[in-house]
């Protein structure tokens, strides 16, 4: 404004204001409102410092000049209000010289887009909610698959270029994301005939931050290829560096890139949210956009006032009218797939055994295509494994991808795939039918075959109900006997062994003709404590009303049990029935029974039933009380030992897979050479199947005996209450990797579920926890191997926040907040 203001008076009174003169006064980079923005966030971060960081870097092309670039917790741009002074990701300040005694003075360098989420991600950015709050145009770029660049004068002739957080070389990192850039633009620059410093002076003079995407396969390679014409510095934006976000529309961009070599963003122009909808639904049906696949768009727009009809002020995007906005729409095929190729190629490459015994997360099986590829993979490190030699350094994942797909194509390949399915195409009706639940204790398996059974007539046997020697081969007998008479029987047992449902398979296989096998398949892809707390709880919702697995509230010895079911539960392979309905072990009752019911409707060919007819028979299956019980011999005899946990832990509700490899992969300061532990972790098995963070172990009494006293009591609880912590930094060397756990406290939305006094105890137990137990939780994901003691993780915590950091690879994990149970244990 000032600039064109200055510009606009030159013009009509240059006898006011000298054209000589006007580049000496636009000179000087001070704003006060930037300024104040930048001291603000020193406050911040002084009194806050897991808000906000702050970390300086000497600029590469002036070393005179220090650059201060700021990394906010990502898991606060979430929070309205916000608790930033900016929500900037991505902003480098410098400080300005001053007079002796004068305040500070700052200057925003580079300053990155404002957060932006994806559809559905937060409320404001829900279609109907952005219906009523943002106005066209709508522009959509092309969501590039590399690493954020930014582009700013330091003064009116020297450039930096830098990562979203990262300034010039980091230590054991041959090259870094910002080097790389800055390599690619010399050469965009050189191939225009132009300079850095033209470039710098017209920054300099706008103010401006350029944004672009590096995308250069020889340097790194992500999951999207990009073949040499497309290598680059792809340009997407250009920000005012200032503390209001406003940047500059897509045709000025794209003027930009022409000019000064840049690689044009594609963009397309919709006048709707409801035609950006219509568009990117169409694009998420093949993941692709003018033939080529991508990750997904960003939709530039905003905010308007509120429409008529708004009435969910609370939905409103957290900016003023008139505010630039963003959004993001990602598509999940075959962006995902292609990541889980990635990812399941460098577990392999790491496994010490045999690779059929390699370790693969089954979140990552879920597609038949990746079961595929993970076949197909192994068999390529077989027989070359030369052809992988740095593949875990970011080279030859693009062709390794390729090398499938065009396999895929051939006879063989189609074969394969054919046979994986290994089941009725989807479609075909199954005739005599067993259905088999794949299930531990409390999935809520009996009950739904209650319901089934009462809906359809369905035979219904149960292996509970069997108390003979051999209950095995005799519940098999009751299957056989039933099937005479009944066109589906339910075998109501557990089933979570390869060898019940091979005995199924042998019933089915002798009846004639052969009968058709129907999973009921509750896969646990949950975290293990998570779902171990979902069954335990309903174990002790129904009480006694088992026949063999009651609720103990005094010692929980039930939920001894249930953690031996998810141990050895082996899950279900693709070739073992004809059909399956997938279950969710979070399901309500009514919800798990009208999922069994439209598999059933749907693979067994019948009509389906009203909705009063299935709400019946969701209150039958609620009232079931089973005929037969039998006393629970280990139950009884845990009680006659009594209670004697070795120590008290939280088991906190997140998947170790799910929270590290994905962070690992994305962290750039992190070389590709020291992400290997992990790989290797998780390809030997050594990840731990039951992640705890240790409050207070045997070994530490009577010195704590309040605080094992309070855990003990929290135990015994019918509903304990949660307690809330946050993962704030991944540890490992070269033999233990570890989660460090900060900010521990009850989790007080938990305690009205939980009562008063599970409340007054949880808070006790936080009050009362020593200082030095505080400062070193943690969650211990694994050991190199089994030689190497879990309690080393703590000794590597107690290293690291000591500042004795030698051999100890550190990543942040931002944004991360879990929550967990105290349970006694004894492994």
């Amino acid at each position: 404004m000032l600039q064109f203001a200055l510009e606009h008076l030159c013009r009509l009174r240059p006898n006011i204001i000298p054209a000589w003169s006007l580049p000496k006064m636009l000179d000087s980079p001070f704003n006060e409102e930037d300024s104040e923005l930048v001291s603000a966030l020193y406050r911040l971060s002084k009194k806050s410092p897991k808000l906000v960081r702050a970390h300086e870097y000497a600029a590469p092309s002036d070393p005179s000049i220090t650059v201060t670039s700021w990394k906010m917790n990502e898991f606060k741009y979430y929070d309205v209000p916000s608790p930033f002074p900016t929500l900037a990701r991505g902003l480098f300040t410098r400080q300005l010289p001053s007079e002796p005694g004068e305040e500070p003075r700052y200057q925003i360098i580079a300053r990155g887009y404002d957060k932006f989420f994806n559809i559905g991600e937060v409320p404001w950015t829900d279609w109907s909610s952005m219906q009523f709050h943002t106005g066209p145009d709508y522009t959509l770029s092309l969501k590039s698959n590399g690493c954020i660049i930014f582009i700013a004068p330091i003064t009116p002739s020297k450039l930096i270029v830098s990562s979203k957080h990262a300034l010039g070389p980091l230590q054991s990192v041959e090259e870094t994301h910002s080097q790389a850039g800055h390599r690619w633009l010399r050469k965009h620059l050189a191939d225009k005939g132009k300079t850095e410093e033209q470039l710098a002076t017209v920054l300099w003079e706008k103010r401006w931050t350029a944004v672009a995407e590096l995308c250069d396969d020889n340097f790194e390679e992500h999951v999207l290829a990009y073949p040499p014409e497309k290598a680059g510095l792809h340009l997407h934006g250009i920000n005012e560096s200032h503390k209001a976000f406003r940047t500059l529309p897509s045709s000025v961009v794209s003027a930009f890139a022409e000019e000064w070599g840049f690689i044009k963003t594609p963009t397309l122009m919709l006048y709707s949210i409801s035609e950006v909808k219509t568009f990117t639904d169409e694009v998420a049906k093949t993941g692709r956009w003018n033939g080529e696949p991508l990750e997904g768009f960003v939709v530039r727009t905003q905010i308007t006032d509120p429409k008529p009809g708004s009435t969910a002020r609370d939905r409103r995007p957290p900016y003023p009218t008139g505010s630039s906005f963003f959004f993001k729409v990602k598509f999940d095929e075959p962006y995902l797939m292609y990541r889980d190729w990635r990812e399941v190629t460098k577990i392999l490459l790491s496994a010490k055994g045999p690779l059929s015994e390699a370790n693969i997360p089954k979140s990552k099986l879920k597609r038949q295509e990746t079961q595929l590829y993970v076949k197909w993979v192994k068999e390529e490190i077989k027989t070359n494994r030369a052809a992988f030699s740095e593949f875990n350094r970011g080279k030859g994942i693009i062709s390794t991808r390729e090398r499938f797909l065009d396999w895929m194509k051939s006879k063989e390949g189609v074969k394969d795939l054919q046979d994986l399915h290994g089941r009725a195409p989807q479609g075909t009706k199954l005739g005599k039918t067993i259905i088999v639940p794949v299930a531990i204790p409390g999935c809520g398996k009996t009950a739904v075959s209650v319901a089934l059974a009462h809906l359809f007539g369905f035979g219904h046997t149960q292996s509970d109900d069997v108390h003979a020697k051999k209950p095995a081969a005799l519940f098999i007998k009751n299957v056989a006997a039933l099937l005479k008479d009944h066109d589906v029987v339910i075998a109501d047992k557990n089933n979570h062994l390869r060898q019940h449902r091979e005995a199924l398979q042998e019933v089915a296989s002798k009846t004639n003709p052969p009968a058709g096998l129907l999973a009921l398949n509750w896969s646990l892809d949950k975290p293990p404590a998570m779902i171990h707390r979902l069954c335990g709880d309903r174990v002790l919702s129904r009480g006694d009303r088992h026949q063999t697995l009651r609720a103990d509230v005094e010692t929980k010895s039930h939920e001894d049990v249930i953690w031996e079911f998810l141990r050895s539960r082996e899950e279900l392979g693709d070739n073992e029935v004809d059909a399956s309905i997938e279950m969710e072990v979070d399901d309500s009752l009514d919800t798990a029974v009208s999922r069994a019911v439209d598999g059933c409707v749907q693979n067994l060919g019948l009509e389906k039933p009203t909705q009063e007819h299935i709400d019946e028979a969701v209150r039958i299956a609620r009232e079931y009380e089973p005929k037969t019980k039998t006393s629970n011999k280990k139950t009884t005899s845990k009680k006659a030992k009594g209670f004697e946990p070795r120590y008290f832990g939280i088991l906190p509700e997140f998947d170790l897979h799910e929270v590290i490899g994905p962070r690992l992969d994305e962290a750039e300061e992190i070389p590709e050479v020291r992400k290997a532990f992990w790989h290797k972790l998780v390809a030997n098995k050594r990840v731990t199947d039951r992640p705890h963070i240790t409050i207070v172990h045997r070994k530490n009494l009577p010195e704590q005996s309040p605080v094992w006293e309070l855990c003990e009591a929290l135990h015994r609880m019918p509903r304990p209450p949660f307690f809330a912590f946050n993962l704030a930094y991944l540890l490992w060397n070269d033999r233990v990797m570890a989660l460090v756990v900060e900010d521990f406290g009850l989790a007080t939305e938990s305690v009205g579920n939980a009562g008063v006094e599970a409340g007054q105890w949880g808070s006790s137990l936080v009050s009362q926890l020593p200082h030095q137990t505080r400062d070193l939780l943690h969650v211990t994901v694994g050991t190199a191997d089994s030689s190497i003691p879990p309690v080393e993780a703590m000794a590597l915590v107690e290293a690291w926040k000591r500042g004795n950091r030698n051999g100890i690879n550190s990543l942040e994990i931002e944004g991360l907040s879990a929550r967990g149970r105290i349970r006694g244990l004894k492994n």
